[in-house]
């Protein structure tokens, strides 16, 4: 199965978290934890001119926002471009 979005939207492949760690050896489970934007990977672009990422661009997208698809086991996100935060820059 394949997904291109339409208009002003992206698909996001999911970056999984690694586990949080306290001092103390107790590991934090991903609903504990106070992620405030959820870290992806750009898979496809919508059809709107005006897009500022692009496939394979890393980036922060808001905690709420969007439509949660499954595809085998992988987790995507379809959402708007203004749910999009930040373009993650490696050094």
């Amino acid at each position: 199965m394949k997904i291109k979005p339409l208009g002003n939207r992206v698909l996001v492949r999911k970056i999984e978290q690694e586990e949080r760690k306290l001092p103390s050896g107790i590991v934090l489970p991903e609903s504990v934890k106070d992620e405030k934007a959820i870290r992806g990977e750009v898979v496809a672009v919508g059809t709107a001119e005006k897009i500022e990422v692009k496939e394979g661009d890393k980036v922060l997208v808001s905690a709420y926002a969007g439509t949660e698809v499954r595809m085998g086991e992988e987790k995507y996100l379809l959402v708007k471009t203004t749910d999009i935060l930040a373009i993650i820059e490696e050094e």
